[in-house]
């Protein structure tokens, strides 16, 4: 006999942009851009759609798509974070058959350009292949869970990296490196500790932290490195309570040039995104 397990449904992948005019002080516009795209999951008093045929408790996940659209309209939210709040909570106080929602927002990195040393008021380029994110879960009746994040951070240095000491057997051939590129595409995760912070606040300072960490840092490994930019995290934002780094290791193999008559000192590589180390810890206070 079948019965109906855990279950949850919504729309994904909801694209939307927005811009925001304002007036500078010398009445000149400013615009600022958004680019977003927004996924909902509902869960509830859904399960006589799966068991029955029953679509009467079914909110339309066409209905969810316009709903992002007509809040985004009106909102003042200002981060994705708000706006994923705001979502939420609009999807439980209009639809009581909801006992839980989830918001999922990335929001692509655009950046005002500068022309000559002055920013442009209403041209953009694209700042870089990461997205920053957040997730949003919120029972009724609950607060919100509320983590916030960086998809795609991806980051190198040329020097101040090294990989010795490790475990050598019968089928090791890595040889130790005093002096080695280290490369990462980073995802980044934090949650709050503390309710309604300054989302846009924290993130800079939680983004300077890794950065400065990571250029800055002695590595002997991409773990001891990911260690430490959790820690520096951790300091630069109190509002946060744990922060979570996934940071596969992008290799870049030193060319053999021998074949040809030559050397290679530390200076032509092979990058390769396959095979790749995959490592992840969080770091909690």
């Amino acid at each position: 006999m079948a019965r109906l397990g855990s279950n949850r449904y919504g729309k994904s992948r909801v694209r939307l942009s927005r811009i925001t005019r304002r007036k500078n002080p010398d009445s000149t516009d400013r615009h600022e851009f958004n680019e977003w795209t927004v996924g909902v999951l509902l869960e509830g008093g859904f399960d006589a759609s799966f068991t029955a045929a029953d679509n009467s408790q079914v909110l339309p996940t066409d209905t969810m798509k316009n709903t992002v659209y007509s809040l985004a309209r009106d909102s003042r939210a200002a981060t994705i974070e708000e706006f994923a709040i705001e979502l939420g909570d609009y999807l439980l106080a209009n639809h009581a058959h909801i006992s839980r929602v989830s918001v999922e927002i990335d929001e692509k990195s655009w950046e005002r350009l500068a022309i000559d040393g002055a920013p442009e008021p209403a041209t953009f380029r694209m700042g870089g292949p990461e997205l920053q994110t957040v997730r949003v879960v919120r029972p009724r009746e609950a607060a919100w869970q509320i983590t916030s994040g960086i998809d795609g951070l991806t980051i190198l240095k040329t020097t101040k990296s090294a990989f010795t000491g490790y475990i050598r057997d019968r089928l090791t051939t890595l040889k130790p490196a005093t002096d080695r590129i280290l490369g990462t595409r980073a995802t980044v995760n934090w949650d709050y500790a503390e309710p309604n912070p300054d989302f846009a606040a924290v993130r800079a300072r939680i983004l300077a932290a890794l950065l400065k960490e990571f250029a800055g840092h002695m590595s002997m490994s991409v773990q001891h490195t990911l260690f430490d930019m959790g820690k520096a995290a951790l300091q630069a934002a109190p509002e946060i309570a744990r922060i979570h780094l996934t940071m596969p290791n992008l290799h870049y193999l030193l060319a053999d040039l021998s074949p040809f008559g030559q050397d290679n000192p530390n200076h032509i590589f092979v990058p390769i995104d396959e095979p790749h180390g995959f490592i992840e810890a969080t770091i909690e206070r």
